[in-house]
């Protein structure tokens, strides 16, 4: 291959044969090194997000353009592409400034190196295109929008909102039960806004007594009362040119209610034991799990702070009505936390249907938690369905997850939906969901699962309705080896 600057003439000549190619299909190619930095940039790039773009993200982290949802270092994406898969028609929101945000349909797969001619450093290729010219994978794909993670047409309703409040400084309230992501919502609220370079302060209204709520709020002055030592800036103050988010503000108390009011009315307000004036120049996202309406109706709630907080209402329905968004939370949730372990991780076929299956109560936490819960006790890369909590894989979960894993639906991500073993001969036995545990089946029909199931470890447990560790105790028990 040339040598110094005509080996990189060669390099870019290549790639830009490659995208004259992919460009004539209204397609924008990038391609990444190892480390997801951007070796190369289509120029067609500057017709999808504005001049300059090529140049201004060449070199840079590809996280820096597509954001660290997509593909930062705890992504689902980049974990995927890592271990050898290719993604398709996922979606997401860029930031072009000064327009605002332009939705892309994006898909990613490990290069194929065929020739000299190709750069041997790239090795991941990207192909965007404008979502509105990819209708067909809507329906189907996650998109992400500046934290959030969802396939459903809810939440990506939910985005467009998010969208059209960008250049907007209105006061919002978003509702919804708790655990469903209403922080993640606030977070992108602020991100995706003008005030993205100011901070972003976050109280829980809830957590703090009444004595404190208002002293954590505005802030107070040595000697306003009993303990206070020194003087202390608040909230608001610490929020100035930013947003605060109040959650759980249907927890505040009444008397602080008011003084809540005269902020957002007037854009002033007192520390604790002072008399001097301090404007607020903040935006106010609140979030509740309570019914706001109600509590004004019971006189809990008052009626004109209600108003100047709902000016634009959000509502985040709860998990269990929109169960298409748990395989890509999953997937996410799950490659953020190997990501801190510096494990590979994935899910097998039995332990995802486990998690479909799964009313999910406690909403998008619940199934947060239980994805620690199972990577702090798997002992491979593969989660299985007795890694889960008890809670989600008892046996009855089991039997339901995992009576055939062909009934997995294939992943919009480009991945192969998982299949039951090639055999035109069905299994001897019915899988048995009533056998204890404790009796082995016969050997003969445990061989006769392990062949039809190719001896595979995990459908084969998936087939007798128990985990892999009985599996294997049966096998040694009856002195099969694998």
């Amino acid at each position: 291959m040339p040598d110094g600057s005509a080996g990189c003439d060669s390099k870019r000549i290549a790639f830009e044969a490659v995208s004259s190619a992919f460009g004539s299909l209204g397609r924008v190619c990038l391609a990444l090194n190892a480390a997801f930095e951007i070796a190369h940039v289509s120029p067609r790039m500057e017709a999808l997000l504005g001049p300059g773009v090529a140049a201004r993200y060449r070199g840079r982290p590809v996280e820096e353009l597509l954001g660290p949802d997509l593909l930062g270092p705890s992504s689902a994406m980049r974990a995927a592409l890592e271990a050898g898969e290719r993604r398709e028609g996922w979606r997401a929101w860029l930031r072009t400034e000064p327009a605002g945000s332009r939705l892309v349909s994006v898909s990613a797969a490990p290069l194929d190196h065929v020739s000299d001619a190709c750069d041997p450093d790239a090795r991941y290729l990207l192909v965007l295109r404008a979502a509105e010219e990819d209708p067909g994978a809507g329906g189907a794909a996650p998109t992400s929008f500046s934290g959030v993670i969802a396939r459903s047409q809810a939440m990506v309703g939910v985005m467009h909102l998010l969208e059209n409040l960008q250049h907007s400084d209105v006061s919002v309230l978003i509702t919804g039960e708790s655990g469903v992501g209403k922080g993640v919502v606030a977070h992108a609220l602020h991100a995706s806004s003008s005030r993205r370079a100011r901070p972003f302060v976050a109280v829980n209204c809830a957590a703090l007594p009444d004595t404190l709520l208002e002293s954590e709020l505005f802030g107070h002055v040595r000697g306003a009362f009993t303990g206070a030592v020194r003087d202390r800036v608040g909230r608001f103050e610490l929020a100035h040119g930013g947003t605060i988010f109040l959650d759980e503000i249907g927890d505040i108390p009444l008397h602080l209610q008011a003084k809540l009011l005269r902020v957002i009315q007037e854009r002033t307000f007192e520390r604790v034991g002072d008399s001097r004036t301090i404007k607020s120049d903040v935006r106010i996202v609140a979030a509740t799990h309570r019914d706001l309406h109600r509590g004004v109706a019971e006189g809990r709630f008052r009626e004109d702070l209600y108003y100047r907080l709902r000016v634009f209402p959000i509502e985040i329905p709860p998990l269990r009505e929109r169960p298409e968004d748990i395989e890509p939370l999953a997937r996410h949730l799950l490659a953020r936390v190997g990501a801190r372990s510096g494990r590979a991780l994935r899910f097998s076929p039995c332990a995802l249907r486990v998690l479909l299956a799964h009313p999910w109560p406690g909403n998008v936490r619940e199934l947060e938690n239980a994805i620690e819960y199972a990577a702090t006790v798997a002992l491979g890369q593969t989660l299985q369905p007795e890694d889960l909590p008890p809670d989600l894989a008892g046996p009855r979960d089991l039997a339901h997850a995992g009576a055939t894993a062909a009934a997995l639906p294939a992943s919009d991500q480009g991945e192969p939906a998982p299949r039951a073993p090639a055999s035109t001969t069905a299994p001897a036995t019915p899988p048995s969901t009533s056998r204890s545990p404790r009796r082995p089946p016969p050997r003969a029909e445990l061989l006769d699962a392990l062949t039809n199931y190719r001896w595979h470890m995990t459908k084969t447990a998936c087939h007798f309705g128990v985990s892999r560790t009985t599996l294997w105790r049966w096998l040694r028990a009856e002195g099969i080896s694998c």
